[in-house]
């Protein structure tokens, strides 16, 4: 499906050059196994309605001159591996012209295949993840579902044995909790960072050079965020989440 064009009305005609543009913004309006509030479906068309009102400056440059251009909508219909494998693609394929995907969704789920078609594209050269979140979503499965929202983290760090770093995480389980040591996750959780007013970690020494960020909206206290089916108090403000991405 064809959306509103991500900064629609802002950017020039070189900017939305495919041949050139820098970053392809990927909708995948996934809902399919979300546990609390709905509305994921709904996402990438309001977020990129949304960012028309948003401006070209931010701290003296726009970043949006390296050019965007917005994707038709991954289609979700059918199993959740086929979905994933049709996201694996639209991610690869930005990968291996050298640009960034960003993926907008959508439930967390969807994650599984844009980081695996990242790393894919990436071949030999590692990949790690950089989850900033209000869930460790390292659940082997949720409500019988492996291509969970909750159990996504799971199937790329421990099945995949891709690197996983979490930052800001509040709501977990035991499983979840073992399997972070188990795997060998690095995290530093929500009361630690807010607490701490901690702006900037260190991420391991050997952690991939590479690295696909996941960023929940659920991350950010629901004091500025409240539009999230899986609210957490304790999270991240807006500034201090710009600055961990750093």
């Amino acid at each position: 499906a064809t959306m509103t064009p991500f900064l629609d009305g802002e950017l020039s005609a070189a900017e939305l050059d495919p041949a050139t543009a820098r970053f392809r913004v990927i909708p995948v309006p996934l809902e399919r196994t979300v546990s609390y509030g709905a509305g994921t479906a709904g996402g990438p068309a309001a977020l990129l309605e949304a960012s028309t009102q948003l401006e070209r400056l931010w701290r003296g440059s726009e970043p949006c001159s390296a050019g965007i251009v917005t994707e038709d909508a991954v289609d979700c219909d059918g199993p959740l591996p086929e979905v994933m494998a049709r996201i694996a693609a639209r991610t690869e394929a930005a990968a291996i012209a050298g640009r960034i995907p960003v993926v907008i969704g959508g439930e967390h789920s969807l994650s599984y295949g844009a980081v695996m078609g990242v790393a894919r594209a990436l071949g030999d050269r590692r990949i790690g993840i950089v989850q900033i979140d209000a869930h460790a979503d390292l659940r082997r499965a949720y409500q019988g579902e492996r291509h969970s929202h909750a159990s996504v983290m799971q199937l790329l760090a421990e099945e995949q044995g891709i690197p996983l770093a979490q930052f800001g995480i509040r709501a977990l389980s035991w499983e979840e909790a073992e399997r972070r040591l188990s795997a060998g996750v690095f995290f530093r959780d929500a009361e630690d960072l807010v607490t701490g007013n901690l702006h900037a970690v260190d991420l391991p020494a050997d952690f991939p050079e590479h690295v696909y960020v996941s960023f929940d909206v659920d991350r950010l206290d629901p004091s500025f965020l409240p539009a999230t089916g899986t609210p957490v108090p304790g999270g991240l403000g807006f500034w201090q989440s710009i600055h961990l991405v750093e």
